[in-house]
């Protein structure tokens, strides 16, 4: 699967990630880089876009992937990985499944 990824690196981009967005092409996601292992969690706050997000560990693997729904209440739950992560990639809901993307596979990201 060829993506192409806008990166949220600053801590404001990465708190604004997809909100208030009405959609998102097939072929875009949005990838979270982090500086260090994280077990920082993501919230739907104001986000309209139903999307998957896979954590991506220090050796470029998937360890988890969960389908996160859109929410604009006040009250969001936190989509929160088991073990400490270096990059999340945000995609349209499905989208690793319909590729055939799972958990242990490899991912190449080109900045």
């Amino acid at each position: 699967m060829l993506l192409e990824i806008e990166v949220a690196r600053s801590r404001t981009e990465q708190e604004r990630g997809l909100m208030d967005r009405e959609s998102l092409p097939e072929d875009h996601g949005m990838a979270f880089v982090f500086f260090e292992p994280t077990t920082n969690g993501f919230w739907m706050k104001d986000t309209k876009i139903p999307l998957s997000i896979a954590f991506i560990g220090t050796d470029g693997r998937i360890q988890e992937i969960q389908d996160m729904d859109p929410c604009l209440t006040e009250t969001c739950p936190i989509y929160a990985p088991a073990e400490p992560y270096d990059v999340a990639l945000e995609v349209n809901q499905g989208k690793f499944e319909d590729a055939g993307i799972k958990v242990g596979d490899k991912v190449t990201l080109s900045f």
